[in-house]
């Protein structure tokens, strides 16, 4: 798959993911807030469980030789949902999503110039902190009282 598809594939989930809070929220109203966080991931799970049935050429047997981190992915998304639920009938999606976003790339930014988790080691450099910093006040410019 080319870069140009992929990031048309994240600007895709980047709007899907600016709808799930509010969608997670208005239910939470409904069941309570934990609650629809537990719907949103068994929801998720359903789907995906019929994903890899069907399309799955992986082994989830290989699970076994995993590192007890490597597993805290859903725990993680688990506590990203959950915060969302709360956070968006409060100061509201726009605010909410802006903080995620520029707490997830301010991290992401460590994460590269370190080469976590193995990956491809990216220099941290001034163009790239100036813009994750742009980012973060720009989040505080979108939370409004």
């Amino acid at each position: 798959m080319s870069r140009i598809w992929i990031f048309i594939l994240m600007l895709f989930a980047g709007a899907v993911s600016a709808l799930q809070p509010g969608v997670n929220a208005r239910l939470a109203q409904k069941v309570g807030l934990l609650e629809s966080a537990f719907v949103s991931f068994l929801g998720g799970t359903l789907c995906l469980g019929v994903i890899v049935v069907l399309f799955g050429r992986g082994n989830l047997k290989a699970i076994s030789g995993a590192a007890p981190w490597e597993v805290l992915g859903g725990l993680m998304g688990a506590v990203y949902v959950t915060c969302l639920v709360l956070a968006v009938p409060r100061i509201g999606t726009t605010a909410a999503m802006a903080a995620a976003i520029a707490a997830q790339l301010a991290a992401s930014l460590m994460l590269d110039s370190v080469g976590a988790f193995g990956f491809q080691k990216l220099p941290l450099d001034l163009p790239r902190a100036i813009g994750v910093l742009f980012l973060v006040l720009g989040s505080l410019l979108v939370l409004r009282k």
